[in-house]
């Protein structure tokens, strides 16, 4: 059932219908779905009309892929969802960030040190305490996210 599905278009909230087309589910599972999934919670509005938020679209896809794609009972995909979850917030508890789509860069001290010697400058002579105060800050806030070796 390995289905593309189309990407998600840059919009702040979906409705019920378009997030249907956006995962490949009809609206009455979304509904069934929020049952089943507690962490599935969309605004609703007037009328209990729902409105999805980006994160509950790519919710909605990990769910169906567990259920379609990968064979999961609801239960199942119920008790991996938990893990998942879990397993996000032990890692923004312990300072690991993950951005999806984004590269980290690798950069060792011989090329921080190469920026500083050639990127160096005077500083005005108005506020040039504030700047070096605020130079100052930055490199301790390196130093902290500098990893130990």
């Amino acid at each position: 059932m390995e289905k593309t599905l189309p990407p998600i278009p840059a919009k702040r909230y979906f409705t019920i219908g378009e997030v249907g087309d956006l995962c490949g589910v009809k609206p009455h599972v979304l509904r069934y779905w929020e049952q089943e999934f507690t962490q599935l919670r969309p605004m609703k509005r007037r009328g209990n009309r729902r409105y999805y938020q980006h994160h509950e679209v790519l919710m909605i896809r990990r769910i169906r892929d567990l259920l379609y794609d990968q064979g999961f009972t609801i239960s199942g995909a119920r008790n991996k969802m938990q893990e998942l979850l879990q397993s996000e917030r032990d890692k923004k508890r312990n300072g690991e960030v993950m951005l999806d789509g984004v590269d980290v860069l690798e950069v060792d001290d011989t090329d921080l040190d190469d920026f500083e010697d050639t990127h160096a400058f005077e500083l005005p002579e108005a506020g040039s305490a504030q700047l070096m105060h605020f130079r100052r800050e930055l490199f301790e806030i390196r130093e902290l996210l500098t990893p130990e070796v």
